[in-house]
């Protein structure tokens, strides 16, 4: 296969992260876009890439095969907008965006231009992950009726410039909602389909430098049935760790990590998956082959514009009932793109 001109925009610690593993794969040419100085030359210095560029909009995009979007949530559509128009095909950095806002013009976009457009969320390019929601499709612990969800991480360790970065700010995609929920609340919809309402509490309870919510709780109804999901995640705790159980009427799956393992109880009795351990970078390595795949029009995109829309939905839901009370219906009747 002939190597893809890919070009990274935004140059943060996600975007570094994307360029490295894109070009592990061996299979492209990455460039990078950003507006500082500083990185670009640090960047252009510690990796292998064919060009850099201070300014997206003058960039020709009509040069590159795709682009890989790493900016703040905010400028995701209208960035995207762009590259689509161009005909490149895109993976867009999580959340798709801080409102829903442009997201149907952008989806009949996609359309007429034919591209693939695939949102990041990396827990779908986790094998543990995928194996999860084969499980649940073959109904091997017959309809899943609960879902639980815990997790939570130190994040001074894990992203000690979050109080200069997006993260600081709702409105550039900031909070624990937006910034970490969204993961794990995309891979229960992966499962389970979209949800129909949620009931949230969120607060700012730890974190030093930064007022937006540390903490969240969600209650969960989904659309396709019968079906609660509880959901809880912390960004302060000492242990990094995560668990999800689906909890069905013939059985119970769990996932847990670390070390990352998959389990089915039936009667009592756990069998347990060998477990794994993975290093960070192995995710997106994944997500890259996975996007390059379907750019080849020999695979889906691991998650698409409709799926991460729910997603979004779900969270713009979760932070109103946090910040007015009470429950949020979130199904695609209820107004928005997607």
């Amino acid at each position: 296969m002939a190597l893809r001109d890919v070009l990274v925009v935004g140059g943060g610690s996600i975007g570094e992260r994307h360029l490295r593993c894109f070009l592990n794969t061996g299979k492209v040419r990455a460039s990078l876009c950003d507006v500082n100085a500083d990185i670009r030359e640090r960047l252009a210095r510690q990796y292998d890439i064919a060009g850099v560029h201070a300014d997206y909009n003058a960039v020709d995009l009509s040069s590159f095969d795709a682009v890989v979007m790493c900016t703040p949530a905010n400028l995701h559509i209208a960035m995207s907008r762009r590259a689509v128009e161009a005909g490149c095909d895109v993976l867009c950095e999580k959340p798709l965006s801080t409102s829903l806002g442009g997201v149907d013009e952008l989806a009949e976009l996609i359309e007429r231009q034919g591209v693939v457009f695939s949102v990041a969320y990396v827990l779908r390019a986790m094998p543990p992950m995928a194996e999860v929601k084969r499980r649940i499709d073959t109904g091997e612990i017959g309809e899943v009726m609960s879902v639980t969800a815990t997790s939570g991480q130190h994040f001074p360790t894990y992203r000690p410039a979050y109080r200069e970065i997006y993260y600081n700010n709702r409105a550039t995609g900031g909070g624990a909602l937006q910034d970490a929920v969204t993961h794990g609340l995309n891979f229960v919809q992966w499962c389970m389909g979209p949800a129909a309402s949620v009931c949230c509490e969120a607060d700012h309870l730890v974190l030093p430098g930064v007022e937006v919510e540390d903490t969240a709780s969600l209650l969960l109804r989904f659309a396709n049935g019968r079906a609660i999901c509880t959901m809880a995640l912390n960004q302060f705790q000492t242990n990094n760790d995560f668990r999800y159980d689906f909890a069905g009427t013939e059985g119970t799956l769990r996932l847990e990590s670390p070390p990352m393992r998959v389990g089915v109880c039936k009667d009592e009795q756990w069998i347990w998956s060998e477990a794994r351990t993975f290093e960070r970078d192995d995710f997106f390595v994944f997500q890259a082959e996975a996007f390059l795949k379907a750019m080849e029009k020999g695979a889906a995109p691991l998650c698409t514009l409709e799926e991460a829309a729910d997603t979004l939905r779900t969270i713009l839901g979760a932070l109103e009932s946090a910040e007015q009370g009470g429950r949020v219906s979130v199904g695609r009747a209820s107004g928005g793109g997607g």
